[in-house]
């Protein structure tokens, strides 16, 4: 007959026994994790147009999830879209992508703008900092020289103001270098875009200028090729 001692020993035994098993499953699972973690993406940070809110992302965010981003990977930066972009809306742009940095950990993260969104962004890569922690810098209908559309409301509304061409804004994000530092950019541009006049306001010196045809000014948000070829321009 085992004493009392030989039968706790013998217990002890078998309780180690039983834990072996998970914690060799539990190492096995970290390994087969591994290889996720390094396929992770950057964080991408959208950032909408004027008179929008971050809803209008949903078709872009669905195609990059399909294409293998998480849910944890795409934020939608959501603004009011009728203050300045130069005192503002560049500014807070910085904070939230610092927030966006701090819940991935990660080092860089890609921008992509919509229309007025292009403006706020581009702002904050050449003059608030965003150079060094960009990577790709993505415009999608931006006004990047200003259009004439803006008149329409610039006389109360800041914003509007900043579009219009020949601006504070336009003027100082296109003196010296339009395409600055080390970041990647691109645009997409349509020949019909109603709202970005003239046309050739989105192109970029030094930036990688795709035309994507005749679409509307919002129709890009949700076209499939658009959205293929920001998807290969943000893996290249």
């Amino acid at each position: 007959m085992l004493t009392t001692r030989q039968r706790l020993l013998a217990l002890l035994t078998l309780c180690l026994a039983l834990l072996a098993p998970p914690a060799a499953q539990a190492a096995g699972r970290v390994a087969a994790e591994a290889p996720d973690r390094a396929a992770s993406h950057r964080p991408v940070v959208f950032v909408h147009g004027y008179n929008a809110d971050p809803g209008v992302w949903g078709a872009l965010r669905e195609d990059l999830r399909a294409a293998g981003y998480a849910d944890s990977e795409l934020f939608s930066f959501g603004y009011d879209t009728h203050q300045s972009v130069n005192e503002v809306l560049s500014g807070r742009l910085a904070a939230y992508v610092e927030d966006v940095r701090r819940q991935t950990g990660a080092a860089k993260v890609d921008v992509v703008g919509h229309s007025f969104g292009s403006l706020v962004s581009r702002w904050y890569v050449k003059f608030g900092g965003g150079g060094a922690v960009v990577d790709h810098w993505v415009s999608l209908a931006g006004p990047n020289h200003g259009t004439s559309t803006a008149w329409a409301c610039a006389l109360w509304d800041q914003a509007c103001r900043d579009m219009t061409p020949g601006s504070y804004v336009v003027k100082s994000l296109g003196s010296g270098d339009e395409t600055p530092g080390a970041v990647k950019y691109a645009t997409f541009w349509s020949d019909c875009d109603e709202v970005v006049n003239p046309d050739a306001s989105v192109p970029l010196s030094g930036a990688v200028n795709t035309p994507v045809g005749c679409l509307k000014h919002n129709d890009l948000l949700g076209d499939d090729a658009t959205a293929a070829g920001v998807r290969a321009f943000l893996a290249s």
